[in-house]
């Protein structure tokens, strides 16, 4: 059956290949009047039998296009749109010549404008304008039952990650809007992997602002954006949603539903999900998402893996996670918006280890060998609100109040025994702990906003309160013994009752003042910040006579309070036109720390003389360009300088010793830290080419880098305190290239290649002695993307990264190593109704230690049905097909190598069902959509 089908696909491919043929259309575009070239026009070559959509592009600065590729057809229409301008349409024949130069193609100015409406009843797949990029949904071909997310794989430009990631011409997006509102809070994924094609009318591309900054006029961040979704007003009313149940092998489980109601401007959506299978956040459980919501797959030299922060043979444990939320947004006429959020999330997880590390010092080493298991339960609730008031045409009044809360408890155990070299023991610990603890955290951003006058000037106030309140409950029953030339043994039975506090409150006043209308501006700007922290810790020891915890233990104890208190006034120009965005700021920082423990014995006597103030002024400043060359090329580049105050911690001279082999003080001396960051980035997309180039370069310059400073004894006992050391940097770069391919009418394949370097040195202690490392890694990729019409596709990938870390102190060996990471991702769409789905990865890591695996394949896979006229899917699901998941690894860092064995997830098999409903549209039905939109 495999044979037959192979052997179909493979005469389809090839009987294409034979009768498409290779074309190419030229001409340019001019303004009828002017006879000027004119940019950023959409060219559209599609049948004649039902518009559909051969290929297209966007003429250039001179107005120049060119269309090519392959298709099988003799005739076709060329349809040429631009905004403010006429449509152009004139049937191509094909049947003789299949190169054309169409020469001069004038379009005469619109009269009476349509706005953004180019053409009605008909859209161009995309229309280029100043500020937006704007894609037609309907132009772009997807998979039935096809997500926000499959739609933006197929646009130009466009790139989506394993982990829901967005990238537009090289720049990532971070919102997701629509109909210009929020949804469902920051989590962009949950609209992207939620809303169906079929809802989707346009999808617009911006550059990033704030509701603030969209009033006021200002330019947004044009290296970050935001993509806005807008839904027609037909289909704009109704409830649309699913939801998805799975039961597997080791009782494993997932559900997970959504449900939403639009009416126009009132949206109300409300979602839950839940599963064991290591995977904390919202999803139906797609197979992309097996490796828990993976963004990323890493390996470490010693043969530990991580995908998208899960853990393979690196031992994070079994979570058992449950979420659920709710999201409200609605206007009140033209002037008052308003939105409301609340999320919910929850887990509990188990994990056991071993751990075997060899400690390498200067002039000593020694083993320690460790067993722990960690058992947890945290539960988070959060809500958001969003008020905002247009008062007038020049006043808008915003408020954002924010609110959570988590309980959270926690109990481990372990033992611990460490060795010298000749195997002598030198201590050993074992422990019994647990805590309990609850936070609670408010806060409230205040911003008003007027504009003034007609250039652009506006007067900007912030005020942002936030308060946070943790409390905890710890107890503590450890026992530990010191041997060797001074023995010794400390027994703790404790309680500590925890109390952090931290207050704080940001106020800042920004007035721009035009100099040249809407170009040329003077921002002029003052700050002020004011933070009020307390850390209460009071130990108390237990009390055999009345079996309870009430001796308090002073040396340990601490009520320590602190003060942080910040001026910064700020003064700068910013211009701003069509091709150049420039700015330059400078302020000054006055900073005054304070700190004192204010802790008493029973006579009212304070237990320390801690009581320090440290003032810190120092000069910050930023720069910024941004050149867009043409439509398609622009180029950005910013240099900012920054000087950060120590943690009040760090600072603070008071003795922790809560740690009975690593006691830990502070350094009142510590001076602020001073960083220069420069950063370059070119983007290009060629239209025409349907190809783009993106490159990015930055570096940092780090001075008064606060770094621990560790002696270890001869009982290897750990003091840590902190220090100030200089020439710490990095840099780093990445270059990404990328093309689609339209083989022919069936056929395209995307191109994506990149790669990134990174040179990074750090200067750290140890056992006093200063050393330095650097650390080199280059790491190419290369990934393909070939689909065949609606039933098939295929996605190899692979990299190869190659690290070198060097010391300046012999008394470190360096270290280099390869690792081959290699995916595999097919889909197959045949019988229509029926999916399979495949995800292959494959590390390789030769610099692995003996004894330890070396690579390691894994294999999910799903096999999906359709039904119910697609609004019911049936999925058979493996985890870790060839079981390759294992829960031992070694590490390997310049002070120590050590083995790990672990708790992991391990192969399940799981089947699910999921249904999706829709009354959106004017019918209300679920709608299938054309293959060819």
């Amino acid at each position: 059956m495999i044979n037959r089908y192979l052997l179909c696909l493979a005469l389809g491919l090839f009987s294409i290949s034979v009768f498409s043929q290779d074309f190419k259309i030229t001409g340019s575009l001019i303004d009828d009047e002017q006879q000027s070239p004119i940019e950023a026009a959409t060219v559209v070559l599609e049948t004649l039998k039902d518009s559909t959509m051969i290929t297209y592009t966007i003429s250039d600065r001179n107005g120049n296009f060119e269309l090519s590729g392959k298709s099988s057809l003799t005739k076709a229409n060329l349809f040429v749109t631009f905004v403010g301008y006429q449509s152009f349409e004139k049937e191509i024949d094909l049947t003789q010549n299949r190169t054309l130069n169409l020469g001069s193609i004038p379009l005469e100015f619109q009269v009476e404008s349509l706005g953004d409406v180019v053409v009605k009843g008909r859209a161009a797949p995309v229309v280029v304008k100043q500020d937006t990029l704007e894609f037609n949904a309907a132009s772009f071909k997807t998979n039935p039952d096809a997500t926000l997310e499959d739609l933006l794989k197929e646009l130009p430009g466009a790139e989506v990650d394993a982990d829901g990631q967005i990238r537009i011409n090289g720049k990532p997006v971070s919102n997701i809007l629509v109909n210009g509102k929020p949804f469902f809070s920051d989590d962009p994924t949950i609209a992207t992997r939620n809303l169906t094609k079929e809802l989707i009318n346009k999808i617009q591309v911006v550059d990033t602002k704030t509701e603030s900054q969209e009033f006021s006029g200002e330019e947004g961040d044009s290296e970050n954006k935001t993509i806005n979704i807008t839904i027609d007003e037909d289909k704009n009313k109704g409830l649309f949603g699913r939801v998805a149940a799975g039961g597997g092998t080791d009782d494993r489980f997932e559900y997970a539903g959504i449900g939403n109601y639009f009416d126009n401007d009132l949206r109300i959506s409300l979602l839950g999900s839940g599963n064991n299978i290591n995977s904390p956040g919202f999803s139906f459980g797609e197979i992309e998402k097996m490796f828990g919501n993976a963004s990323y797959i890493s390996v470490n030299s010693n043969g530990g893996f991580n995908v998208g922060g899960r853990s393979f043979g690196m031992g994070n444990g079994i979570v058992n996670s449950r979420n659920a939320g709710m999201n409200f947004a609605n206007d009140f006429g033209e002037k008052i918006e308003t939105s409301a959020d609340y999320f919910y999330s929850g887990s509990n997880s188990f994990e056991e280890t071993q751990r075997n590390r060899e400690n390498i010092l200067p002039q000593n080493r020694f083993t320690s060998v460790s067993t722990s298991r960690t058992d947890s339960n945290v539960d988070n609730h959060s809500a958001n609100l969003r008020f905002q008031a247009k008062i007038d045409s020049t006043l808008m009044i915003e408020v954002l109040p924010r609110f959570s809360y988590s309980e959270g408890q926690n109990t481990s155990s372990g033992k611990s025994e460490v060795t010298n070299v000749d195997g002598s023991l030198v201590n050993d610990s074992d422990y019994d702990n647990s805590n309990f603890r609850t936070t609670r955290n408010f806060g409230n951003r205040l911003t008003a906003t007027k504009r003034y006058g007609d250039k652009g000037g506006f007067i900007r106030i912030n005020g942002n309160l936030q308060l946070d309140d943790t409390k905890s409950e710890d107890f503590t029953n450890s026992e530990t013994n010191v041997y060797g030339d001074n023995p010794s043994q400390i027994l703790r039975d404790q309680f500590t009752d925890g109390d952090n506090v931290n207050n704080g409150i940001t106020t800042n006043v920004n007035w721009r003042i035009p100099i040249i209308a809407k170009k040329l501006f003077v921002e002029t700007e003052y700050e002020y910040n004011s933070q009020n922290r307390t850390n209460t810790q009071l130990v108390y020891g237990f009390d055999n006579l009345n079996q309870n915890y009430n001796d308090i233990i002073l040396p340990q104890s601490t009520d320590f309070e602190s003060r942080n208190r910040t001026h910064k006034p700020q003064l700068g120009v910013t211009y701003n036109d069509k091709k150049l965005r420039a700015g330059i700021n400078a302020s000054y920082v006055a900073r005054k720390l304070t700190g004192e423990d204010l802790l008493t014995d029973n006579a009212g006597n304070r237990v320390r003389d801690i009581d320090f103030e440290n003032k810190f002024n120092a000069l910050e400043a930023s720069a910024r360009l941004n050149y867009n060359f043409t439509q398609k090329l622009s180029l950005w580049s910013a240099y900012r300088l920054t000087n950060n105050a120590p943690d009040i911690r760090q600072l603070s001279p008071y003795l922790d010793v809560s740690d009975p082999i690593n006691t830990i003080q502070g350094n009142p001396d510590l001076s602020p830290t001073n960083q220069h960051n420069f950063n370059l980035g070119i983007n290009n997309y060629d239209w025409e080419s349907k190809s783009g180039f993106y490159a990015y370069l930055g570096a940092s310059l780090i001075n008064d880098q606060v770094v621990n400073l560790t002696t270890v004894d001869d009982n290897f006992v750990r003091e840590t305190t902190f220090t100030n050391v200089d020439g710490v940097y990095n840099a780093y770069g990445n270059l990404n290239y990328n093309k689609d391919f339209k083989l022919d009418s069936l056929r395209t394949l995307k191109l994506e290649a990149r790669i990134y370097g990174g040179l990074n040195r750090f200067v750290n202690f140890f056992n006093a002695d200063q050393y330095a490392s650097i650390t080199k890694n280059i790491r190419p990729s290369l990934g393909l993307r070939f689909t065949w019409n609606k039933w098939f596709e295929l996605r190899p990938e692979y990299s190869i990264e190659f690290n070198n870390t060097s010391f300046n102190r012999d008394f470190f060996d360096g270290r280099e190593f390869t690792q081959h990471s290699a995916r595999l991702r097919t889909t197959t769409f045949f019988p229509e109704w029926l999916t399979w789905e495949n995800d292959i990865r494959y590390i390789y890591n030769p610099n692995v230690g003996s004894g330890f695996q070396r690579d390691a394949v894994f294999w999910n896979s799903s096999l999906a049905y359709s039904f119910m006229q697609n609004k019911a899917l049936a999925t058979f699901k493996v985890y870790d097909l060839l079981n390759q998941n294992t829960n031992s690894r070694r590490n390997a860092t310049q002070s120590y190598v050590e083995d790990v064995q672990s708790t992991v997830l391990q192969q399940y098999f799981m089947l699910s069902f999921s249904y999706k409903f829709n009354t959106l549209g004017k019918k209300g039905e679920v709608r299938e959509n054309n293959w060819f939109d």
